[in-house]
């Protein structure tokens, strides 16, 4: 379908979500969540795509926050809907989707889309990307997962130190707290996210669910991990792909994994 906010392009099993907010430096207001929990539930669905690509228009910036225009009319229970329902539909969707998610980051990286950026999988940063979350400057905390998967990154002090004070971080600073995984030139970015998720699409792409659904259980408390990688270490044992990948060692060839 056609989206008024986002530029969709395909790459082989790669499929790109960018955000198309540029002289608004891609902030997300409530009708460009909604299109990227279309587009996510759609690409994750879609048989065709192996892996999703998240980035924003232009050079400045990845996300540079929500449309705070949007916030200036919401009491507490539309506040409080309005942090659910973006979790739910879009950070909480990627984070737990069944395919790799990629952020490149190619610029500002601020309040929403820092929590956009940390919801996927892995991130990758261009070396003039600065991020943080700077909602109490606005007397808010970030409300669509950000206190929550910056301390999982960062730790708990560093992620304080960053919402307290709502400064800003360098791509080489985020590097060096564990926030992003790569920096690289801006010029390099899609196609070190590229090679990145390439190699991610030769591996078998039912164990990689398998694989993000243990891993993410790791950091819920509401459930047991090492159970959580018992069942889906498992379940592997009944795919098409470890039949594959078996064979495929004993015989001393490269597998070819079909399953999505």
């Amino acid at each position: 379908m056609a989206f008024e906010n986002l530029l969709i392009e395909y790459k082989e099993r790669i499929q790109y979500i960018i955000i198309n907010r540029e002289s608004k430096l891609n902030a997300l207001n409530k009708a460009t969540l909604a299109e990227l929990h279309t587009a996510i539930t759609e690409a994750f669905a879609n048989t065709l795509v192996g892996g999703i690509i998240i980035t924003g228009a232009g050079q400045k910036a990845f996300v540079a926050g929500a449309d705070i225009s949007e916030f200036a009319s919401l009491g507490v229970d539309k506040g409080t809907e309005l942090a659910r329902d973006g979790q739910i539909k879009v950070f909480n969707l990627i984070e737990h989707g069944p395919k790799p998610v990629i952020a490149a980051v190619n610029g500002f990286a601020l309040g929403g889309g820092l929590e956009l950026a940390m919801a996927c999988h892995i991130r990758i940063a261009s070396d003039n990307a600065k991020m943080g979350l700077p909602e109490v400057t606005l007397g808010l905390i970030p409300g669509y997962g950000g206190t929550q998967r910056l301390t999982r990154l960062v730790g708990k002090g560093k992620a304080l130190e960053m919402i307290m004070t709502a400064d800003m971080i360098t791509a080489a600073e985020a590097y060096e707290f564990g926030l992003v995984n790569h920096v690289v030139s801006q010029d390099s970015l899609l196609a070190k996210a590229e090679e990145m998720l390439n190699k991610i699409l030769l591996r078998a792409p039912l164990a990689i669910a398998s694989a993000i659904k243990a891993i993410n259980a790791a950091t819920d408390p509401a459930v047991n991990g090492f159970d959580t990688e018992i069942e889906e270490f498992g379940k592997c044992f009944g795919t098409n792909d470890l039949q594959e990948g078996v064979s495929a060692f004993l015989q001393k060839r490269k597998p070819e994994f079909k399953s999505n």
